[in-house]
């Protein structure tokens, strides 16, 4: 593990942990991309998340979301949201989420 962050090293350790209990591989990639360098980890902007997704539709995003954009009505799950970014999706009757809280909707 690369990350220095103690709240990013707990992330991870909490991703792993989801993975080996529940079988569920998605969250060991997503443990694995959030422990990369800063420089590597993610960093998304509103518009490319809002291409991606329909109305609905949840993001797990292993980094940073940045509000440069006009989300719909989604939920994003994410390491970090720029202010800017969590004001939009609220606004818009989405949703921020954690990564505890999204494990705990879809183990």
């Amino acid at each position: 593990m690369k990350a220095t962050n103690p709240l990013l090293r707990d992330e991870a350790r909490m991703l792993q942990k989801a993975s080996r209990t529940n079988n569920a591989d998605i969250w060991m990639t997503l443990s694995e991309r959030l422990s990369q360098s800063k420089t590597r980890r993610a960093a998304v902007n509103l518009s490319r998340i809002s291409r991606s997704l329909k109305q609905g539709e949840t993001a797990a995003v292993p980094g940073k979301v940045l509000g440069a954009g006009v989300p719909g009505k989604i939920s994003v799950a994410a390491f970090g949201f720029s202010g800017t970014a969590r004001k939009k999706i609220e606004e818009t009757g989405g949703e921020c989420l954690s990564f505890k809280e999204l494990i705990d909707r879809n183990p």
